[in-house]
């Protein structure tokens, strides 16, 4: 989080220190307005690029294995299971049932069930407590 602050910290200046300098430039007469606009939109234009391609083609983690033995062990049964990777996709229990054909109400009661196994008072913390245990992919 800090590194992205400084990050656009640092384009804020060099847009300040640009337009200074181009104001400069064009008081005195050495370039035209039409000249530091280009200039300018090259170079954004440029860093525009060396941002992309850093956020886009970072090298993903390794995928995780799950611990099925993990789950044996808290006692989640298998809709419990598919329940709990569905609210990790942040799906809400309506949609959960309309995807496992089911009703809202049974999904209420599987989430209340893996909320006790996992000892969680939340979904979002039964969730960290899953990421903990590696018993869901991250």
């Amino acid at each position: 989080m800090k590194k992205t602050i400084f990050t656009f910290a640092a384009l804020v200046l060099a847009i300040l220190a640009l337009f200074q300098l181009s104001k400069y430039s064009v008081i005195a007469g050495d370039t035209s307005i039409e000249t530091v606009i280009a200039i300018i939109a090259v170079i954004f234009f440029v860093i525009g690029i060396v941002i992309n391609r850093r956020v886009l083609h970072k090298k993903k983690k390794s995928t995780q294995e799950i611990n099925y033995q993990k789950i044996e062990e808290l006692g989640l049964s298998k809709r419990e299971y598919e329940v709990l990777c569905q609210i990790a996709m942040g799906l809400s229990n309506k949609e959960i049932a309309e995807k496992l054909f089911v009703s809202e109400s049974t999904i209420k009661t599987h989430v209340s069930n893996m909320l006790v196994k996992l000892d969680a008072k939340r979904r979002t913390q039964a969730i960290q407590i899953a990421k903990e245990l590696q018993i869901i992919p991250l």
